[in-house]
């Protein structure tokens, strides 16, 4: 079973530490990852947590789960797995044509 729950509405000044403490009082903790813009740094508002079990998994998500949390109510439920990313980024489909390059 996933012990991964993702975490949301989280306010941008919540730290993993923050979460972390949080958490505990559902069970052991193995990990916290707070996401993070990679240009800025800054907090994007939501997490996942870890917990070593399913059973603390279920009693984190039905403690914390609309529980105001930085005068917000967090959105605790279990995390689904990662989607496979199609496509490049910046890659450019096919297609479209600019003109036959001919000048008259």
């Amino acid at each position: 079973m996933n012990e991964k729950l993702y975490v949301g509405n989280l306010s941008y000044s919540t730290t993993a530490e923050d979460l972390k403490q949080l958490f505990v009082q559902a069970g052991t903790v193995s990990a916290c990852d707070l996401i993070t813009d990679r240009d800025t740094g800054q907090s994007k508002g939501f997490a996942f947590v870890t917990m070593s079990t399913q059973a603390e998994a279920e009693k984190a998500t039905s403690m914390f789960n609309g529980k105001a949390f930085g005068e917000r109510p967090l959105t605790v439920n279990t995390a689904k797995p990662r989607e496979p990313r199609t496509g490049g980024g910046n890659s450019r489909g096919g297609g479209g044509s600019r003109g036959s390059g001919y000048r008259n």
